[in-house]
């Protein structure tokens, strides 16, 4: 990419906000545009941040078997009437954004478990069928009362969330374990040390739910975590008045002497049982040729809130002030940043078409009239995790690569620059 296509604003550090300075600096920059609180607008490297974590994810899912689909965002109050939740969602929580004109009253979907439902039931009538899980990945709607966080908790947001249907309890809590293992290895692959955390099931049905928490100073969930068996509980069901059935999950660890720790819920799996079946009245056929209701479980992903915690757990700093940021490698959409002096611009332009025709992005700043020091600034702002600066310095044979995380160099012969990044 061209950085003058970009048209990023020119930005003071001094001025980025302390609390969430990733997002921003995004903001500022003009690569995130909040339209109204919780409401937001994605530039380039959002977008395609978001792209990269989609793709990890389909991957995961995809090895599980699990089937993508995609539901309406608009969903008619009847199928929530189904399920008893209509008033749940509008009036006694007030979630959900509502409309109501001469053709009825719809909801713009803050989740699909009613639209799953019927779904699943109209593919799968036996229990040859079964089990399957379907998934999309799509924007969502929720009424925040008070959005904060930029994209930790706004008001729409892409989600991947999946609804799984079984033939009885037994077989759903299998098909709850393996989506455990298939979010475990999302997480890894995204390069985010993730705590499975008990939690409560809330609105969405059943009382076995296991949140994926990221420790980061930003989170706004507390949670007690053992180390040494990677395990954790959601500090709020210990004021429940049924917090035994939570506390006898963590399979006699003492609550004692678990560490507190700040976090941010990335994901969310409940087991749903036959919660939606039966209140919409939807059966698969058994080998005796009964009707039997269908087990279901129902998960969730936030891209949006992978995204800002990658940004957010990678800021640089320099003399406890902050720089910008660095994205792990395999994360970010542009691996490598160009920066050149006008000798070597031909140069440059030569390194920067070879990348790319070998399938490695790279951006290359060729902004006019800028110092290099400034254009140094906006690698960091931009999150590219190497950078190559071709310089006074530049001997015609050898680049300089820095890694922007630790600004540790490296230097490689011009001709072997592919092969470095391949190998990475």
């Amino acid at each position: 990419m061209k950085l003058s296509k970009l048209n990023i604003k020119k930005i003071n550090m001094n001025d980025v906000a302390k609390k969430y300075p990733g997002q921003d600096i995004l903001m500022k920059l003009g690569e995130l545009y909040q339209y109204e609180s919780g409401i937001f607008g994605y530039g380039n490297i959002w977008t395609k941040i978001e792209n990269t974590v989609k793709r990890i994810i389909i991957e995961e899912l995809d090895k599980a078997d699990c089937i993508q689909t995609s539901f309406p965002k608009l969903q008619p109050r009847k199928i929530w009437d189904e399920s008893s939740r209509w008033n749940t969602y509008t009036k006694e929580q007030d979630i959900m954004f509502t409309v109501n004109n001469n053709l009825g009253e719809y909801g713009l979907a803050p989740t699909a478990e009613e639209c799953a439902t019927i779904f699943g039931a109209n593919r799968l009538p036996s229990y040859k069928q079964l089990p399957t899980t379907y998934y999309q990945i799509g924007e969502k709607f929720r009424k925040e009362i008070r959005a904060r966080g930029y994209l930790f908790r706004p008001r729409t947001f892409t989600m991947m969330d999946a609804y799984s249907f079984d033939v009885d309890e037994e077989n759903m809590h299998k098909t709850f374990n393996k989506m455990h293992d298939v979010y475990m290895n999302i997480f890894k692959r995204l390069g985010i040390n993730i705590i499975p955390v008990i939690s409560d099931g809330g609105t969405m049905g059943g009382r076995v739910s296991e949140e994926f928490q990221a420790i980061t100073e930003f989170g706004e969930d507390k949670i007690l975590y053992d180390k040494e068996s990677n395990v954790g509980i959601n500090k709020e069901v210990l004021d429940f008045d049924d917090k035994e059935v939570f506390i006898d999950r963590l399979n006699g660890l003492n609550i004692e002497n678990m560490k507190e720790y700040n976090s941010l819920e990335l994901g969310n799996n409940f087991e749903l049982g036959t919660k939606y079946s039966e209140s919409m009245g939807y059966y698969y056929i058994d080998e005796e040729g009964n009707k039997k209701l269908y087990y279901m479980g129902c998960y969730g992903i936030g891209l949006g809130r992978i995204i800002a915690v990658l940004i957010e757990n990678n800021i640089i700093k320099a003399n406890d002030k902050v720089k910008g940021f660095s994205l792990p490698y395999n994360i970010s959409p542009y691996k490598v940043h160009i920066i050149y002096n006008d000798n070597n611009k031909e140069e440059a332009f030569n390194i920067y078409d070879k990348l790319q025709r070998n399938g490695i992005n790279a951006i290359i700043d060729d902004r006019e009239k800028l110092s290099f020091g400034n254009r140094i600034n906006d690698v960091y702002v931009l999150g590219t995790p190497k950078m190559i600066v071709l310089g006074n310095k530049y001997d015609g044979l050898n680049l300089e690569i820095e890694n922007t995380k630790d600004n540790v160099k490296e230097i490689v012969k011009k001709e072997e620059v592919i092969d470095y990044f391949k190998r990475i």
